[in-house]
């Protein structure tokens, strides 16, 4: 199979797709903006003769520093067109976040909402901002004037298309470049593997600077030819409003979140039995699912979720099938053309099935490097093999499971100690909602473990009731030596658990 740009998929797209509608748009619950593939075509047309106009060359970064509208996806489309390299970022970065990330782009040119301008200026009151107005999509004219038919520039497989920038848990965030090859071959495996087309319904409720709303959700839609109804903002009285054929005309067919929106989803419905029969697929990923909250999706919303999972620096690696098992716990089996070992990280020799080891990965949508960083590009590769940091096994069968990260290994009195083992030891005591373990330092022990617990509202659980059920399970050494319980766990925009956030709960 030939492999085109985005721009070259988004444009068959809307040529085959016509007046067909592309994205309804929802702003606080209310339909903003619809808008037709022929429409969408033509108006990121305009914006990228725009961009052209301002001067932005191919290969120059530009930032998407916006709130999630329509217009940052026409923006989006419009920097695919010429070949510049968008970079998206989120919204609610606070000074010191956006210093270091206009620094490590080199980017000549910001599209900002009006909140996030005075910040641009802050950090180089000479950088070129663009303002967004949190207005409808209607009201923009700043690009309305130019031509809608589109220069073409020549762009190539290799050329980057975008730089997603990690979520920097453990450092400074590095920016992953992911080039046209990289984004067109995971967005076709995915149409692939879940059977996206243009009969499908998507329910848009994720961040765009993720690749997850950005690549795993609006690109596979797009280029499907799906119609995309779009949030603003995740809501779980929308979401279920959309979901459950509540919201007139629309009949939803797939739904992408991650395991946090499942849970505000079925807290707010409680007790509720809606209908959501239409919905084929439902699935999950940027963070772990618990088990017990597998069987509950799959109670509630009458269907098994597809867990998967992905990375910034490679898309999506894994999915449960469409059709087969889904196994609760497993990220399931890897995407078309995905090569992967599971390697002793100290020897770096493969393991044997069932054993433990990092997974490695080479394929079609993976990084060529991180920006500007090649020194951590050569670490994160071996003889062309990239090194996700991430342990894992492989069953009989053939599913992949995550075990833990490599950094995230607790070393107590000369043993290793998974967190995950203990998490998942914790997380079956009644009355417990999820749990963080993670590793801070001791005189005595090197590092001892300790664990941040979230219990169901209303409950009288004590710590030391954990503590001893954790004895009861697992080995002496391995139970935590302190446990807080907290209202909620720290976590990033994507739902990922904050390690170093979750550790300043113990400073005394």
């Amino acid at each position: 199979m030939r492999i085109e740009s985005l721009r070259d998929c988004f444009m068959d797209s809307s040529l085959i797709r016509g007046e067909k509608k592309a994205i309804t748009f929802l702003r606080e619950g209310m339909i903003e903006t619809e808008i037709s593939y022929r429409e969408l075509n033509q108006d990121s047309n305009r914006m990228a003769n725009t961009f052209l106009d301002l001067g932005v060359k191919k290969g120059e970064r530009v930032i998407l520093y916006l709130q999630k509208s329509l217009s940052f996806v026409i923006v989006h489309l419009a920097l695919q067109k010429i070949g510049a390299i968008g970079v998206p970022l989120n919204p609610g970065f606070k000074r010191s976040e956006m210093a270091y990330l206009l620094k490590d782009t080199g980017a000549k040119l910001v599209l900002s909402g009006p909140e996030q301008e005075e910040i641009i200026k802050e950090i180089d009151p000479h950088l070129t901002t663009i303002v967004i107005h949190t207005r409808p999509y209607q009201d923009l004219d700043f690009f309305r004037s130019a031509s809608d038919v589109m220069t073409q520039v020549e762009i190539g497989a290799e050329d980057p298309g975008l730089i997603i920038y990690t979520s920097g848990t453990t450092g400074k965030p590095k920016g992953a470049i992911l080039t046209q090859k990289n984004l067109v071959h995971n967005a076709r495996g995915i149409i692939k593997i879940w059977g996206i087309t243009e009969y499908d319904v998507l329910c848009h409720a994720l961040p765009l600077f993720h690749v997850h709303g950005l690549c795993f959700a609006l690109h596979t839609a797009l280029i499907a030819g799906s119609h995309v109804i779009m949030l603003d903002r995740f809501s779980p009285e929308k979401a279920i409003e959309i979901l459950s054929k509540r919201e007139g005309g629309y009949v939803c067919t797939v739904f992408m979140a991650v395991p946090s929106m499942y849970g505000s989803m079925m807290g707010y419905l409680g007790e509720k039995n809606l209908d959501f029969e239409n919905v084929r697929l439902w699935t999950s990923g940027s963070a772990p699912l618990l088990v017990k909250d597998f069987e509950k999706i799959r109670r509630v919303f009458g269907k098994e979720p597809v867990e998967r999972e992905g990375m910034s620096e490679t898309g999506m690696n894994f999915s449960n099938p469409l059709q087969g098992a889904r196994k609760p716990g497993s990220i399931g089996v890897p995407l078309p053309d995905l090569e992967v070992r599971i390697v002793d990280p100290e020897t770096l020799v493969d393991v044997v099935p069932g054993q433990t080891g990092e997974i490695w990965l080479k394929g079609p949508a993976v990084t060529p490097g991180y920006w500007r960083k090649p020194e951590d590009t050569a670490e994160a590769f071996e003889e062309g093999w990239f090194r996700t940091g991430d342990l894992g096994r492989v069953d009989d069968d053939g599913y992949y499971y995550l075990t833990d990260r490599i950094k995230h290994i607790i070393i107590s009195g000369g043993e290793n100690i998974s967190p995950k083992e203990v998490e998942a030891v914790i997380n079956q005591f009644e009355g417990v909602v999820e749990s963080s373990v993670v590793g801070i330092p001791d005189e005595t022990w090197g590092e001892k473990v300790v664990a941040a617990v979230v219990t169901k509202s209303g409950s009288r659980i004590e710590a030391q009731e954990i503590q001893n059920f954790c004895r009861e399970h697992v080995h002496t050494w391995k139970c935590p030596k302190e446990i807080v319980l907290l209202k909620e766990l720290p976590r990033n925009t994507m739902g990922k658990v904050l390690k170093e956030e979750v550790k300043k709960s113990f400073e005394h």
